[in-house]
């Protein structure tokens, strides 16, 4: 490795001082490393470097750094006020505008002043890093170093093979990457790279569901907080985003692969991004916002009326004792027989089908049918929120009578229309298959998608651990009858989810 990455003396030049470059040139500062900042813009250096400063100071008041971390970090800051001076930098990151010409451009002029061992490094979230290595002289000294804002929280950067990038540029790059305090993984040169390429199931299947009318945003948010347990609802997330953030890198990865239908975009975003809906940004999104924080949504009243009593489907005879369970314990009498009695609420578990197709299926009265989504577990103890679903003709009483037993013993409970997959079935299982596509393209090892999907998204699980935890051939099993159901490739499983489920192993399973 030509760049000795632990050297004392390592200097590194930060080139577009932004958002992105002041956090880069925090948390080098404050591994030791000397960062030179340049910024095509006059005086926009100087105020990076002030801002990182003050940063610092802020840090040090709280007592989250000695204040001897803060003068040695400072010292580390200097500005440079024209390119040339960027000469002795051993790596120049760039975080500059999203712009391929633009960067193209600021390596060829690099390139005429740095040594011969100094690596340029791209920032891009969005862009080829083979597609701007193909502007320089040697393309070999190019890597993507892409990190996440804000960058000092978000510890995880993707360091990122171009198809001329040389192995030790990889190297060097994870090496700096783990000295500035970050998780470093390798990923191949190719659309949103890991995380934004993970990323696109959650929410482009929320506004599937959402477009198809299966209910409203605010219950799906619910729906994935307090069943599925992440810390934010897609909705929640694309209102923080910001959609002309988040819809153009929908967009973007949708055509880079050639309309890849598990990354297709939905006109529900783009038709709220062309009338000023932005999110939080704009004081409304899919939210309305009043004074920074989201308005109120309406809440279901809980029924009180009860059924004379409830039959359960033995199709999955654990998911139906579960359930059975909650039925007794809201003093209800569970029906045993094989098919109900001309009376009884029937309740049937689907696994990535709808309750229309367990009525008929079981041959039962959809009028008196109600499903309930188990794969997450029921909540048993009244503890997660549960998802009932009608069929098109499951009558009001009968659909009342559902969310009453089910909210007996305190559980929040979310009523659905029907849909192949519930809601988080259907969630999960895309996110789940994008992730293990990505292992079977060999974007990145296993290990590395679910470390950097759960530091970028913030995802309660990896996309492979979660197929793991909730059984991969039951996710297949949700994949294969949700392809049935729509006939849509959108939902083909990944040959790396299929081949696991199959032979029974760990999505984490490498290839020997």
């Amino acid at each position: 490795m030509p760049v000795d990455i632990q050297s004392p003396s390592l200097c590194i030049g930060i080139v577009g001082t932004g958002a992105m470059g002041r956090g880069i040139a925090q948390i080098a500062a404050q591994a030791g490393i000397r960062v030179l900042l340049f910024d095509a813009l006059h005086g926009a250096a100087i105020s990076a470097r002030d801002t990182v400063v003050a940063t610092l100071g802020k840090l040090a008041d709280k007592g989250k750094i000695p204040a001897t971390a803060l003068a040695a970090a400072s010292a580390k800051l200097e500005v440079v006020p024209r390119l040339e001076e960027l000469a002795s930098a051993q790596i120049i990151v760039e975080a500059i505008v999203e712009n391929l010409d633009v960067k193209k451009t600021l390596f060829r002029q690099l390139e005429d002043i740095i040594t011969a061992d100094c690596i340029l490094a791209t920032n891009t979230s969005s862009l080829s890093v083979t597609s701007i290595a193909a502007a320089c002289k040697r393309p070999e000294r190019v890597g993507g170093f892409h990190f996440f804002n804000p960058v000092p929280l978000m510890k995880i950067v993707e360091v990122i093979d171009g198809l001329m990038t040389a192995p030790w540029v990889s190297a060097a790059l994870l090496a700096l990457g783990q000295r500035m305090g970050h998780t470093a993984v390798a990923a191949r040169d190719t659309p949103g790279f890991i995380v934004n390429h993970a990323g696109r199931g959650f929410v482009t299947e929320a506004l599937r569901v959402l477009g198809e009318g299966v209910t409203d945003f605010w219950e799906i948010d619910r729906i994935m907080r307090e069943a599925a347990g992440f810390r934010m609802g897609p909705f929640e997330l694309m209102d923080l985003t910001g959609l002309d953030v988040s819809q153009p890198v929908m967009e973007s990865i949708y055509h880079q692969y050639y309309q890849e239908p598990r990354y297709r975009p939905s006109a529900l975003a783009a038709q709220r991004l062309a009338g000023g809906l932005l999110g939080r940004k704009t004081g409304r999104g899919f939210y309305a916002y009043s004074n920074g924080k989201p308005e109120p949504t309406q809440a279901a009243t809980v029924p009180t009326a009860m059924p004379a009593s409830v039959w359960v489907s033995q199709t999955r005879p654990d998911w139906a004792e579960a359930v059975r369970e909650i039925v007794a314990a809201a003093g209800i009498t569970a029906e045993t027989d094989y098919m109900p009695s001309d009376e009884a609420l029937c309740i049937v578990t689907p696994l990535g089908a709808d309750t229309t197709t367990a009525c008929v299926t079981k041959s039962i009265d959809p009028a008196r049918t109600v499903a309930i989504d188990c794969l997450l577990g029921v909540g048993a103890g009244g503890t997660a929120r549960r998802t009932l679903m009608t069929t098109p003709l499951t009558t009001a009483a009968m659909r009342d009578a559902a969310h009453a037993v089910f909210a007996a013993d305190g559980s929040p409970v979310s009523v659905i229309r029907d849909s192949a997959g519930f809601v988080a079935q259907r969630i999960i299982a895309c996110i789940v298959n994008i992730g293990c596509d990505i292992a079977q393209q060999r974007v990145a090892s296993p290990a590395d998608i679910d470390r950097a999907v759960t530091l970028g998204l913030g995802y309660p699980k990896g996309p492979l651990a979660f197929g793991d935890a909730l059984g991969t051939l039951k996710v297949l099993h949700v994949l294969e009858a949700m392809q049935d159901f729509y006939g849509d490739p959108r939902y083909r499983p990944s040959p790396w989810l299929k081949r696991r489920a199959l032979l029974g192993v760990s999505l984490l399973t490498e290839e020997t």
